[in-house]
């Protein structure tokens, strides 16, 4: 495996659960010695759905506009055995997905 990096991509709905389980890989790269960059912040999604809320169409034109957003990082790191092994083990929040890929 020498020579390998991961690029680990975390996506979320909610910053603060995203940086945390960013915090908690940046203490497993302290702890191991592994080089670490990141963690990048990509732009955000804003997903936007106005919807009427009169449901009979009578009544004044008023609109609910929802919103969600989508918060991502970027991560790069040496893959070594140790730290992937403790990647493994990180406790990762329901509304958070984690995507690791293996590159030379």
């Amino acid at each position: 495996m020498a020579g390998q990096k991961a690029r680990i991509s975390l996506t979320g709905r909610q910053a603060a659960q995203v940086d945390s389980v960013c915090t908690q890989i940046k203490t497993i790269a302290e702890r191991t010695g592994v080089a670490l960059s990141g963690p990048i912040p990509l732009p955000t999604k804003h997903l936007k759905v106005p919807c009427r809320k009169s449901p009979d169409g009578e009544g004044s034109e008023t609109w609910d506009r929802w919103e969600m957003r989508i918060h991502k990082r970027l991560i790069d790191l040496d893959a070594d055995d140790r730290a992937l092994r403790q990647l493994m083990r990180i406790q990762v929040p329901d509304g958070v997905n984690i995507e690791i890929v293996l590159r030379s």
